[in-house]
């Protein structure tokens, strides 16, 4: 029997086991070479752990509440160009920009506790000394301390090996994370279990707060134990409350036995939450967790069996499978109940409520590949996102745990939702899904709201344009639309085509026409003397300067890196810029073609890339942000699709094994999932509609394993017998054995679909050329 089938049969039994903390019966999977069948020995965690890719290499399970991972000092998380542990934190997020979780770092020590700050009591270690894989991660300490994490999906297990001692210490640090601390409370309630509730703001500007909570339980017994406040460490005492330094040691005798375990259960609830998750998830081995959070990881890779191609391509495709599946977060606990937005305690009823929405950047990518690959999990997820705005009476934009935070600009929960929508997600939520976005499009949230919502919708529904007015106050913590009114109006117009398509399909034809009228919005920022977008200010006067390169009023990127984004109407964009040769010739030049020709991956890396934080003064390609994700694709809608290949692999070089493999921050699995799908050849050039444009596969076979209730064909076979950087054009395509010339799908021919193959070439060809092979605009 085929491993796919094999695992497929005890997806279900896998789920259960890592989601109640249990094990599934024989032994634990054991490490494995790349081609004996394990997809988790191909995964490496380090990547992007160094230069701003912002990832952790601990452990978690998919989609899991907790992430257990080292904190080495850097504002995120982990650095892997760092070599002190500050300690093991439950909360992660997979490439975020600011620092963010970090929550109760907690660290094994030896001798008496004397130090508080965890930049003073630090561990010193050495990567030869680390080991990360999926679901697992180990580092012995140099001061003699071996390390292990594992998770399930509310749970971070350790498992600490001392030298022999009487004075083996762990630290329980409630008082410092990576965001910023508010109040904490640290208690021991027995001689083998203490309790926390953290409360904490922030993520790249002060933010409502919240209050993780969280239990921890070893086993066996301490020998004594104590708290600290400030610089003040109190033996036997049972319980601390601060608003700085605060935490608890715990001590055992590892004169003979020399492992310590413990279970920690995290809640955004309550104590009693926290309780809940543990006497659920809790009370098995480290070992037992370990190998159900192993074998959750395998079935979940096996989804996409990828042959052809070097072990390199594979470790960092697979890698990129890996975290594109860390995010969204689980944030109802076992029992069903969650914290809503407005700070109330409700219970998910028939679904798992989640938490964490980068939405920004995951509705161009991550958010259609979890359609694809995860269809459960993501209706789940767009459910909690229409919760959200029924209990705190607005959709989010950029939220954290169980507050908004307004990081970044535009209206990125439409077309979010609206993908699902079109995904076929949303069944018995369609009209539910569309007033919530009716209300978001049409309107600004009240001041007392903490949402920013569409902030200049005002003045763009009055003028056709967001403003961008230099220097205005912030009425509300976050980013501000008016700070970036170039780019917020071309957001805005984005999302307003995607909810037309949505209000049409429900039959709400006059807003259908409101909506499509107001997606040719874009139009009105774009200057006709330079043939660029910019911006304009509250007058409508085009403002700043006229170099497209040195443009202001865009959001972490410039005009030439914007041109792109209008992907409901690319060929109105192309008429604009001066027809298909004028659009093609500007493209060639973004992505400097004839260069990239010569030598693909250093343009890559010395023509494109400027830096992880370098947005502005460009006029090229920025591979390693989200504003021209899709740019890559234009060259589809323009005639010449041999070109979207020849940029989307040389962007391709830029993910490598290594911890520098990244490009850019992951943004909670974005980067990742661009590469996943790109590498297979089929990506969302329309984000929040149903449309995937087609390019060369780097693999010459790919197998998709597809969840049946939303696929009835329940795989999809993509072929490209070899393809490899000098064979890398499409001569032809085939659909299930016919003839297919355009260069794009759309979600039901998808799910219609068996097979998917092309024939490449070491040259261009026809395909792809005609007149109506490119993918249309939205009416």
């Amino acid at each position: 029997m085929r491993w796919t089938q094999r695992l497929r049969g005890a997806r279900t039994a896998v789920a259960a086991a890592v989601l109640l903390g249990g094990t599934l019966a024989g032994p634990a999977a054991q490490a494995a070479g790349p081609r004996d069948g394990q997809l988790t020995d191909l995964v490496n965690p380090f990547i992007g752990t160094e230069n701003e890719g912002n990832t952790y290499p601990g452990a978690a399970v998919p989609f899991g509440m907790v992430q257990f991972s080292p904190d080495t000092g850097h504002n995120t998380g982990y650095d892997y160009s760092q070599n002190h542990i500050r300690g093991f934190s439950l909360v992660h997020l997979s490439g975020v920009g600011c620092g963010l979780g970090g929550d109760l770092p907690v660290l094994p020590t030896t001798g008496d506790v004397t130090r508080t700050d965890y930049a003073q009591y630090q561990a010193e270690f050495s990567h030869d000394s680390e080991k990360a894989s999926p679901g697992y991660y180990k580092v012995g300490l140099k001061t003699g301390i071996d390390a292990e994490l594992t998770a399930t999906a509310r749970t971070g297990v350790q498992r600490y090996t001392f030298p022999a001692t009487d004075k083996a210490n762990v630290l329980l640090n409630t008082g410092q994370s990576l965001h910023s601390t508010i109040s904490t409370k640290v208690e021991i309630l027995d001689n083998r279990t203490v309790r926390t509730a953290i409360t904490g703001s922030g993520f790249c500007q002060p933010t409502k707060p919240y209050t993780v909570y969280t239990i921890t339980r070893f086993d066996r017994p301490f020998t004594t134990s104590g708290t600290w406040n400030g610089d003040t460490v109190t033996e036997s005492s049972r319980q601390s409350v601060s608003n700085g330094r605060n935490g608890a040691f715990v001590r055992f005798d590892t004169t003979e036995d020399r492992t310590v375990e413990a279970t920690t259960a995290l809640s955004y609830v309550d104590a009693d939450g926290a309780a809940v998750n543990l006497r659920s998830e809790g009370g098995r081995s480290f070992d037992a967790v370990r190998g159900a959070a192993r074998r959750a990881w395998e079935d979940r890779l096996d989804d996409v069996r990828a042959q052809g191609g070097g072990d390199t391509l594979r470790r960092t495709f697979y890698s990129s499978l890996y975290r594109s599946f860390l995010a969204p977060n689980i944030g109802s606990d076992a029992d069903g109940r969650y914290t809503g937005w407005d700070q109330k305690i409700h219970r998910a009823q028939g679904f798992t409520y989640y938490q964490n929405w980068s939405l920004w950047d995951t509705y161009r990518t991550q958010s259609q590949l979890l359609s694809l690959l995860a269809p459960r999990e993501a209706r789940d997820m767009a459910i909690s996102v229409i919760k959200i705005d029924e209990e705190s009476g607005w959709l989010p934009k950029w939220g954290y745990g169980t507050v908004e935070t307004n990081i970044m600009t535009g209206d990125p929960v439409t077309p979010f939702l609206t993908n699902a929508y079109q995904q076929g997600l949303l069944k018995g939520y369609e009209e539910r899904a569309y007033r919530a976005l009716k209300k978001n499009a049409d309107g600004v949230p009240p001041a007392d709201s903490p949402a920013v919502g569409r902030e200049a919708n005002k003045e763009y529904m009055a003028n056709g344009f967001a403003p961008y007015v230099k220097g205005r106050p912030h009425a509300k913590p976050g980013d501000s639309d008016y700070d970036h009114g170039a780019s917020a109006t071309l957001e805005y117009a984005l999302s307003d085509a995607m909810l037309g398509a949505m209000a049409r399909d429900l039959g709400h034809d006059a807003d259908a026409a409101r909506y499509a009228a107001r997606a040719q919005n874009y139009r009105t920022v774009h200057d006709g003397s330079t043939g660029f977008f910019r911006a304009r200010d509250a007058s409508g006067v085009f403002t700043g300067p006229a170099d497209p390169a040195q443009s202001e009023g865009f959001h972490e990127g410039t005009s030439w890196q914007y041109q792109w984004l209008v992907p409901q109407d690319l060929p109105g964009m192309v008429g604009l810029i001066g027809g298909k040769q004028a659009a093609n010739d500007r493209l060639d030049s973004f992505f400097a073609y004839e260069q990239l020709l010569k030598d693909p991956a250093k343009t890559a890396r010395e023509v494109w890339v400027n830096g992880p934080y370098d947005y502005y003064n460009a006029d090229k390609y920025n591979p390693q942000n989200e504003p021209d994700l899709i740019a890559p694709y234009t060259y589809l809608s323009t005639g010449q699709p041999w070109k979207t290949t020849d940029v989307v692999h040389a962007a391709l070089t830029l993910f490598t094994d290594t911890p520098t493999g990244m490009t850019g921050n992951d943004d909670l699995g974005t980067m990742s999932a661009w590469n996943v799908l790109s590498s297979i050849g089929i990506f969302p050039v329309q984000p929040g509609y149903d449309t995937w444009g087609l390019s060369t596969p780097v693999f010459e076979r790919v197998d998709l394993t597809l969840d049946r209730r939303y696929y009835p064909r329940s795989a999809l076979t993509v072929t490209a017998p070899g393809t490899s950087d000098s064979d890398r054009y499409i001569q032809s395509a085939r659909a299930d054995g016919s003839p297919y010339g355009r260069t794009y799908l759309t979600t039901d021919a998808l799910r219609g679909l068996r097979s998917l193959s092309f024939t490449v070439g070491s040259e261009p060809s026809g395909w792809g050329t005609s007149a109506d092979a490119a993918p249309p605009a939205l009416k």
